[in-house]
Parts: structure tokens; C-alpha cells; sequence
């Protein structure tokens, strides 16, 4: 096993997340980007998430190109085609393998989109190569990849953007503000409860491929396990990867990652002091589904709060996120953002609680994936960088570890370890 590099040191000095991030200058670099000159991007995962909308909504302010695609499925694959020749009159080089195009020179960055089971090492695969990448959350499925990835990007240098993209809200810088500033007074309690009717894993890979299921003539099904390649290929756990605790945990590491990452943000903590959790398939068993339909997970931080998320599917009815604090609370509705999130004094019995309803408008602002774009150039570290990835996936894989283990979950950073406690 790799000897992982990460610096145990005191939590005071915050050294290993993103107050200690070094930025990296781009004279540390062989080739360095003009600035005319275009970013030449790889889209790694050409499906549902449709991060290849967000590239090419970026192609002209932020001077891009894509010059590749890939995709285990055929038919994304020349789908993706079509729509950057559509939208660029140009034909980008288009492959299954991911090495296919880290071998390439004519490549700055790759933007990956694959299920999850894929991220940590297709990250370690990039940036070793010299790209810089964007990586879907959740970032890590185990410690052991987790701390693999975290090493392999600090020692690269390359910049690395995490796609929990609530950061990049426009509600969610001037929330951090006003936390900073005591407005809300002393935060308590966060909370969110997501639910929906349907499992957002069933029929999720068919999205506009309805008529057209995968067949294993049409997918490359030894990449997408990464290994087992002699196993018979399965289009339900193809198309519906996001079922199965092989490709993907569950909601409490999947939807829940957005939320908690947006706490760490708004709040400036890093990881939970304990993490108890509960959950199971109540309602969708059909296909042999093994995530959890139904979780409920709470944290305490040591920095006097306490943290709850739910979900449950079968029911879709009352969504909400809240801040509850001495002076006020914050309704963030359904942590969307195209709505006006609000701080009012709702709750609180101090004199000096909020009097006047403070709005947090939708507006236009910096897109998650141009943050990305403008840090490959001027190799500054972005929104959501390799650290935040790493406070993410502390705090949900306790809480997988929490509901699998029937045990309340600690996290030890001297000894880089998950630990009932």
C-alpha cells in the first residue's frame, strides 16, 4: 500500500485544508497559457450530469475548447460528438478509455463526470499525467482512495476543482459573510431534509436513451468496472449504477455531499467531532438495489453544533434547509439557486435579535466550472479545491461507516482513520 503524506499536524494550524491550500504559480509549468490562448478540455463521462452543458456554456468567455470526449457507452459518446461540432463546428477526438486521452498532448484539463466508483482513480490518472481536473463529488468511496487521491494531487501541483457546486451559488458567499460577521449569532443547529418519490438511481443512465438500453456491443464494460473485466455484463447495474453500493453508497454520501459541503463552507469547519446514522431500503427493491432509500444521519462538530439530513424516497413532500442560531434563522429553502434564501429573527428571544428580514437573492455570478477555468490559468486555487474534497468525504463516509456499523463514528486525523467513538 502507498504510504499516504498527509501532514497530521495540530487542528490549529488547519494545515491540510483550504486555509493552508498553496497556490501554485503557472511558471511552474512547461507550457503556460497565454492570455489569448485556448484552454484545450477533455469531457471524461458524457452522461446524465451533462458537464459537457456547462463546458460548452463557458466555450467563448472562458476561451475553451473541447478537443475530446469520453464514454463507456457508445451512444454518449457520439452524442457528445454531435453536440460539440454542433456547437463548435468541430469534430473532438472521442474514445471509451480515459487512457486514451491522458496520452494526448494537445489536452490542459479533463473534466470528469463518471460514477463514482471511478473518481478517485481517474483523478490520481489525471493529474499524474499532468491535467488539471475537475472531479465530480462525491469525491472517495473508502479512506484508503481518499487519502491515495489527496497525496497524489498535492505532490502533482495541478489545480483540481471538486464539483460540489453549492459553493458557487450567489447566495452562498454572502451567507459565509453573514455568518462571519455573528449576524445569525451563534449557529446551533443545520439542517436539511430532502426527499423525492422516485429513487433518482432507476433509469438513471437511460435519461434520452429510453428506446435504446445499453447492450454490451455498445458499452465498454471492462472500463467502467475498472477491473473484473470477465464478468457477465449487467445493463440494469450499467444503467442504474447509482443503485448499487458497488458503484455508489447511497444518499447519505451522494445527495447529502452538497449539503454538508455547503455547511463546511458557510461555517468554516472541517470535519464533524461524531457522526450516528440510520437508513435501509424500505420502498424500491426491485433489480436487486442495494443503496439505502430511506437515511437519517446527525453530527456533532466540536465547534458547538449539531448537524441533521434525511431522506426518504417514496414521498417527495417536505424539502427544506435551515440555520438555526442565538439571533435568527436562515431559511435556504430547497438549497436551489434560482430562489431568495432569507435570515430573519424567526425563533430567537434575544434583545438583539435580527429585526429586518435579510434577502439572499438568485443573481447572476461565477459559474462553478468557470472558477475552474480562470484558476487552470492563473493557478490559483479554486472554490472547492482538493481539501474541500477531502472535508466532504470525511463527514459522509462516517456516516455510511455510522449506518453500516450500527456504531456513533469518529474521525481521528493523526491517525487518518474512521473509529467507533
Amino acid at each position: 500500500m502507498e504510504k499516504n503524506t498527509i501532514s497530521p499536524e495540530p487542528k490549529s494550524r488547519r494545515s491540510i485544508l483550504i486555509q493552508g491550500a498553496v497556490a501554485i504559480t503557472a511558471a511552474s509549468y512547461g507550457r503556460i497559457l497565454g492570455a489569448n490562448s485556448r484552454l484545450r478540455v477533455a469531457n471524461v463521462g458524457c452522461g446524465r450530469r451533462d458537464l459537457l452543458k456547462d463546458i460548452l456554456a463557458e466555450k467563448d468567455d472562458a476561451r475553451t475548447d473541447v478537443v475530446a470526449v469520453c464514454d463507456t457507452w457508445k451512444q454518449k459518446r457520439e452524442d457528445a460528438v454531435a453536440r460539440v461540432k454542433e456547437a463548435t463546428a468541430q469534430t473532438p477526438f472521442s474514445t471509451p478509455r480515459l487512457a486514451d486521452i491522458l496520452s494526448r498532448k494537445d489536452i490542459d484539463a479533463v473534466v470528469i463526470g463518471t460514477p463514482d466508483h471511478l473518481h478517485c482513480t481517474q483523478l490520481i490518472e489525471a493529474v499524474n499525467a499532468g491535467k488539471d481536473v475537475y472531479v465530480e463529488k462525491p469525491l472517495a468511496m473508502n479512506m484508503e482512495e481518499l487519502i491515495r487521491a489527496y497525496d497524489a494531487v498535492k505532490r502533482s501541483g495541478r489545480i483540481v476543482q471538486i464539483g460540489t457546486q453549492m459553493r458557487s451559488y450567489p447566495q452562498s458567499g454572502p451567507v459565509k459573510d453573514a455568518l462571519a460577521k455573528g449576524t445569525l449569532g451563534q449557529v446551533l443547529r443545520v439542517e436539511q431534509v430532502r426527499n423525492g418519490y422516485k429513487p433518482y438511481w432507476i433509469g438513471y443512465g437511460s435519461d434520452k436513451y429510453r428506446d435504446q438500453p445499453p447492450t454490451k456491443q455498445d458499452v465498454d464494460w471492462g472500463a467502467f468496472l475498472l477491473e473484473d473485466k470477465n464478468r457477465a455484463f449487467d445493463a440494469v447495474k450499467y444503467r442504474d449504477w447509482y443503485g448499487y453500493r458497488e458503484f455508489s453508497l447511497g444518499p447519505q454520501t451522494n445527495l447529502m455531499v452538497h449539503f454538508i459541503d455547503l455547511v463546511h463552507y458557510v461555517t468554516g469547519v472541517e470535519f464533524p467531532k461524531y457522526a450516528v446514522s440510520l437508513g435501509g431500503t424500505f420502498r424500491w427493491k426491485m433489480e436487486g438495489y442495494d443503496v439505502p432509500d430511506s437515511v437519517e444521519v446527525a453530527y456533532e462538530y466540536a465547534e458547538g453544533f449539531l448537524v441533521r439530513y434525511a431522506t426518504t424516497f417514496g414521498n417527495g413532500a417536505g424539502n427544506y434547509a435551515k440555520w438555526f442560531g442565538t439571533l435568527g434563522t436562515l431559511d435556504a429553502k430547497s438549497l436551489s439557486n434560482r430562489q431568495t434564501w432569507e435570515m430573519t429573527g424567526d425563533g430567537s428571544g434575544e434583545q438583539n435579535r435580527i429585526q429586518k428580514a435579510i434577502e439572499f437573492p438568485a443573481k447572476e455570478t461565477v459559474s462553478h466550472m468557470r472558477n475552474f477555468f480562470d484558476c487552470v490559468r492563473s493557478r490559483q486555487q479554486p472554490i472547492a479545491p482538493i481539501e474541500a474534497g477531502y472535508s466532504h468525504s470525511i463527514a459522509v463516509l462516517m456516516a455510511d461507516e455510522a449506518m453500516r456499523k450500527g456504531r456513533r463514528m469518529t474521525y481521528q486525523h493523526s491517525r487518518l482513520e474512521l473509529l467507533p467513538g
